[in-house]
């Protein structure tokens, strides 16, 4: 050993004040694991390693054990968000955190895809769970498969704002609107809303609907292509309601009678 590191390793053990931060961006293991076992570092300091990138496994493994570091939520979060923290000690950290903490590992780009996948499914679940002042702070900002929950539980303070919400995907719609249990007040609001009942896979999902309106199909039939119509009433795949209606465009478009659908 070196003595240049023998003098940051006894000043790793013992130093304090200005001298310990410093030493929190030595780039040697065996320097930073000695670090850690120096009574004068707090929270703040660990906090600092936890957001370096080019912290090690090993460090970030010894502070996601010692109990002392993780009842920070702070550090918790660094931990898990940071992409060198050993996968089963980030997933037990993850499902200690906070739902708003939650929300930024998913977004946050660096945390592994696993992590961002696993909190996503977290938030959904405890969605359900939130006074309705959580819900519209998820639904203004929470992820797709969070929005996509959201969507689908139908809540009427919080559907005007989950479908603006810019996370909110086309395929998590179709999810929504291809469940049986989606209550009538989801599929008026995505058939009725600017953005959504523009889309051509909306409009087709919608017709499969038995709360979709009439009024609003009326508008968009013309717009969807024949075959597509013709399919979807020989699958039987159109709402009861609806059924006529469709039966009575595609006669107009082919020029005579409409067409009967097989027994």
């Amino acid at each position: 050993m070196t003595d240049e590191l023998e003098t940051r390793l006894e000043q790793a053990r013992t130093q304090e004040g200005d001298g310990l931060v410093a030493l929190l961006y030595d780039p040697n293991p065996e320097v930073l694991a000695t670090l850690l076992a120096n009574p004068h570092l707090q929270e703040p300091h660990v906090r600092v390693l936890v957001h370096r990138a080019d912290l090690p496994a090993i460090i970030l493994e010894s502070i996601a054990r010692e109990p002392r570091w993780i009842r920070s939520e702070p550090v918790r979060l660094g931990l898990v968000q940071h992409p060198h923290t050993p996968r089963l000690d980030a997933l037990t950290l993850l499902r200690q955190l906070f739902v708003f903490d939650l929300v930024r590992v998913c977004l946050h780009l660096a945390a592994p895809p696993k992590i961002r996948r696993v909190a996503e499914e977290l938030l959904a679940e405890r969605a359900a769970q939130l006074p309705t002042s959580g819900k519209l702070a998820l639904a203004r900002r929470g992820p797709a498969r969070v929005a996509g929950a959201l969507l689908a539980e139908g809540h009427g303070d919080v559907l005007p704002v989950v479908l603006v919400n810019p996370f909110l995907n086309e395929a998590q719609v179709l999810r929504v609107l291809a469940r049986m249990s989606t209550p009538k007040q989801v599929i008026v609001a995505v058939a009725e809303h600017p953005k959504w009942s523009v889309r051509y896979s909306v409009r087709l999902a919608l017709l499969r609907s038995v709360h979709t309106p009439v009024s609003v199909a009326l508008q968009f039939l013309p717009n969807l292509l024949l075959h597509d119509l013709r399919e979807l009433l020989c699958a039987g795949g159109i709402a009861t309601h609806l059924r006529e209606h469709v039966k009575r465009e595609i006669a107009r478009r082919s020029g005579g009678s409409p067409p009967r659908q097989p027994h």
